[in-house]
């Protein structure tokens, strides 16, 4: 019973739902399409090792040293986003920001679970300028890490391409729509249900039954003008003889 009253109130606005999520969808659409600036992604890979020395080979892998290079991972994650670091950057490529709180700004660090790979992923509105900002921060890092650490054992694994053409990661017009359908659908009954709480209004027999607390026991069914010309179009009364002038109205 419950659920039907529900239903009931949401009918009544339906119409005024229906033009909330047209008009959420259609702004957000448009604004996606025309508004928002493409952003686009570019990564440069790094190899964390325990060390790094061409004149000699290990004999064999070294589990221990391993899980102790992907707990320097960690370090090296946060090292690369220091403001010292994005100076670094910009002291070596001045042409990538004004900034180095606007550099640190497109650039995040990553690595994979329980490997020693290092992904610094760069934003900007051009994937070339995106692939330039990763391929400095990976260069400028490999180079810093000696006077760092006092160990080298950081390697670029793979450099973004600047001439490689890829699609923009945002904005995601779908999504967005997607996204302000379900809202306003949202709000729409919010607001349907708040209007319907706030109307005090009696609209049918169950509102009697509740207001008075009694049953009700008939009801006048509501009469429109309309029903008494379709009805009298099928059935038109005619008046007998002999009573027509015999009826009077007192009043």
């Amino acid at each position: 019973m419950e659920l039907k009253r529900y239903w009931n109130i949401i009918k009544r606005r339906l119409l005024w739902i229906a033009l909330i999520i047209s008009v959420s969808c259609l702004t957000i659409g448009f604004y996606s399409f025309n508004f928002i600036e493409p952003q686009y992604q570019a990564s440069a890979t790094l190899i964390v090792n325990d060390f790094k020395d061409s004149s000699s080979m290990q004999p064999s892998i070294d589990v221990g040293s391993i899980n102790s290079t992907i707990g320097l991972i960690k370090t090296y994650k946060e090292i690369i986003k220091t403001p010292r670091m994005m100076k670094k950057v910009i002291k070596e490529y001045p042409e990538l920001a004004k900034t180095y709180g606007e550099l640190a700004g497109k650039v995040t660090v990553s690595s994979v679970n329980e490997t020693q790979i290092m992904t610094i992923t760069a934003q900007e509105d051009s994937y070339e300028k995106a692939a330039n900002i990763a391929n400095a921060v990976a260069i400028v890092f490999q180079k810093s890490v000696p006077e760092l650490m006092k160990i080298d054992n950081v390697s670029v694994l793979d450099q973004a391409d600047p001439n490689e053409t890829r699609g923009p990661v945002a904005p995601n017009p779908i999504m967005n729509i997607a996204v302000a359908f379900i809202l306003s659908l949202m709000a729409g009954v919010a607001i349907s249900f708040l209007l319907d709480y706030l109307d005090d209004t009696i609209k049918n027999e169950e509102d009697i039954e509740m207001l008075l607390g009694v049953p009700v026991l008939t009801s006048i069914p509501r009469f429109r003008e309309s029903d008494a010309t379709e009805r009298g179009s099928q059935a038109p009364l005619t008046p007998r003889a002999g009573r027509g002038s015999n009826v009077s109205l007192d009043t």
